[in-house]
């Protein structure tokens, strides 16, 4: 038998081992513990908030537009309320209740299936369905609110446009983001399904500082993501910021009305700052209305298609393009601009004849006359004999055509500049001269937009500079109204071909298209001395009874004049043949801007310009 000593010695031995165990693990246990709080305690805290937290979005106000005035806003919020849904709370059929629900407020269900998609039936987040909802709506789901778990609403912002004509192309509009917009276009953290977001326009041009930024409300939830009653901590939402535009209201409505029944443009910008005081487009469209299902389909099916912002869009720039040509021949030296070109009503070219729109002919014409009389034969001869197609696309790039102006305006199209080698890649047919006599016109295969025609303007009237066309004048704070920021002026083009000799013969030959020339008759007003260039383009052939027409002029003509410079674009499209409605605009918009009058005190004046036709409002 073992001695007690032994036996002793044994337990002792026992008893320090365990000793040495429960100390190792005591430890281990001290340090995970030392690592979990201390080391790790921040990013578990993190954890913890992330499980039994919920983050919910308190919208923001977006950002008022105002007019060059910064007086009464073209764009503002209105309250009304939207309606939500907690598609966890809600029992049953969750399709079976959603289309209950959308007859309640007169919807179609596939915009409620649209923001809650069936990934989303388990969520315990309120997901906005609808918004702009009538109180009486709201009223009707309150008083059956047990037909109705999990149906929430909030009073909450309608974004109101005051001004529903011609600058709804300009401003845009506004509406849920989607999906697309969602997952692809937008940083994450800063929007959410319900976020609102410009669609077109200023709208989304300026989101990001429109929109401001949302508030937060954290709520403690439990573990099936219900909310737990408790004191929610809030981060309040930051307000979006005013933008003030450099259109002028006052001359905005003088040529939205002066354009009238016509579809067309108008463009009125600042060549000394590329300021744009007016942008029209006609047919418009009521902002306030398109969201509206009904009334959209009926502007997409409008065979006028008032969805298409013709101030930015390409068309044939006619004989307006002349003022290019023009250019071209007095800078190459290619032909002497006092040397007369007989016009006699046609040019022919191989086998086939040109028609000059005066058919029986101009007579002897210099390069003045060629552009104050518009005379096709000229630059026919011009573009065909002197310069060649190399020449007039060189010239077309000088001044901008085929490339956009960099307006900050979505969706601004470039119009386009032909050359032999594009004809030969597409069509597989050469360059023939029948094109450059075409080319030397403004027509053919050569494009330009409005806004492109101004800058042309504003480089003859700048004498070879031109600025980056531009509609935000300034940011600012909403509460305080103090400027934040400002767009100053930025140097598109500084033309270093084009002498000022030659830029002062352009300017002598569109003053005489308005003292002698195409437009003596119909340009009238005595408020200002106007230059510029009226243009006629050929719709299908030249059988057809109807045209494209422009009008692409500057006043005042003299730099003596005190009075601020304005270039003035107005183009018109598919009008009767010779009715000259470019030419005749262009008159009630000049003298309604150097007189300071409304285009109805114009038309006591000058007479009513559209007699027995109904006006452009909605």
């Amino acid at each position: 038998m073992e001695s007690a000593t032994s036996v002793s010695t044994q337990t002792r031995a026992r008893f320090f081992v365990l000793k040495i165990f429960i100390i190792c693990i005591f430890c281990f246990l001290t340090i995970n513990l030392f690592l979990l709080q201390i080391i790790r305690g921040g990013e578990f805290k993190k954890m913890s908030k992330t499980v039994s937290h919920r983050e919910i979005s308190i919208p923001t106000q977006r950002g008022e537009i105002y007019d060059r005035s910064f007086d009464i806003p073209l764009a503002t919020n209105l309250e009304t309320f939207s309606i939500s849904v907690i598609p966890g709370q809600i029992p049953g059929e969750i399709p079976v209740f959603f289309e209950k629900l959308a007859r309640v407020l007169n919807i179609d269900v596939s915009q409620i299936h649209s923001r809650v998609p069936l990934r989303a039936y388990t969520l315990y987040q309120p997901i906005e369905i609808a918004t702009g909802v009538s109180i009486e709506k709201i009223s009707q789901i309150a008083e059956h609110i047990e037909e109705f778990p999990g149906v929430t609403w909030n009073a909450n912002l309608k974004r109101v446009y005051l001004e529903t004509g011609s600058l709804s192309h300009v401003i845009g509009y506004v509406g849920n983001i989607d999906e697309s917009e969602l997952e692809l276009k937008y940083a994450p953290g800063q929007y959410d399904r319900n976020s609102i977001v410009g669609k077109t326009g200023l709208e989304k041009q300026y989101d990001s500082i429109l929109r401001g930024k949302n508030g937060i409300r954290y709520s403690l939830v439990d573990v099936y993501e219900r909310r737990i009653d408790a004191q929610a901590e809030e981060q309040p939402p930051e307000l979006g910021m005013h933008i003030v535009l450099t259109i002028d209201r006052r001359i905005q409505l003088l040529g939205e009305k002066a354009l009238g029944p016509q579809n067309g443009a108008v463009v009125v910008m600042k060549p000394d700052t590329g300021e744009i005081v007016s942008l029209v487009s006609t047919p418009s469209f009521n902002s306030n209305l398109f969201l509206n299902k009904d009334y959209y389909d009926k502007l997409r099916l409008d065979p006028d298609n008032p969805l298409y912002n013709r101030s930015i869009s390409p068309f044939p720039p006619a004989s307006s393009f002349k003022m290019i040509m023009a250019t071209a021949v007095a800078q190459e030296e290619v032909f002497p601009v006092d040397k007369t070109v007989f016009c006699s009503g046609e040019l022919r070219v191989g086998n086939r004849v040109f028609h000059c729109w005066k058919k029986s002919g101009h007579g002897a014409l210099d390069l003045i006359g060629g552009i104050a009389n518009s005379c096709n034969v000229y630059f026919q001869t011009m573009g065909l004999k002197y310069l060649g197609v190399e020449n007039i696309v060189t010239y077309a790039h000088e001044y901008g055509l085929g490339e956009i102006t960099g307006i900050d305006l979505p969706d601004e199209k470039s119009g386009f500049v032909p050359t032999p080698e594009w004809k030969e890649k597409t069509e597989n047919t050469p360059w023939v001269g029948g094109d450059t006599v075409n080319f030397s016109i403004g027509q053919g295969y050569v494009t330009a937009t409005p806004l492109q025609m101004a800058n042309v303007v504003a480089m003859i009237a700048n004498e070879g500079t031109t600025y980056v066309p531009r509609l935000l004048k300034e940011v600012r704070d909403p509460k305080t109204g103090k400027v934040e920021s400002v767009t100053e002026r930025k140097v598109l083009r500084k033309n270093e071909r084009i002498s000022a000799d030659t830029f002062h013969i352009v300017q002598r030959g569109m003053r005489a298209v308005v003292e002698t020339g195409t437009a003596r008759y119909v340009l009238t007003t005595k408020a200002v001395d106007v230059a510029g260039k009226t243009g006629t383009s050929e719709l299908a052939s030249d059988k057809s009874n109807f045209t494209h027409e422009w009008f692409c002029g500057y006043a005042p003509y003299s730099d003596d004049s005190d009075a601020e410079r304005m270039v003035v674009i107005v183009f018109v499209e598919g009008v009767p043949k010779n009715e000259w409605w470019s030419p005749r605009i262009a008159n009630y918009i000049f003298h309604g801007i150097y007189t300071g009058k409304t285009f109805e005190e114009v038309e006591r004046e000058f007479g009513i310009l559209y007699p027995g036709k109904a006006g452009t409002d909605e």
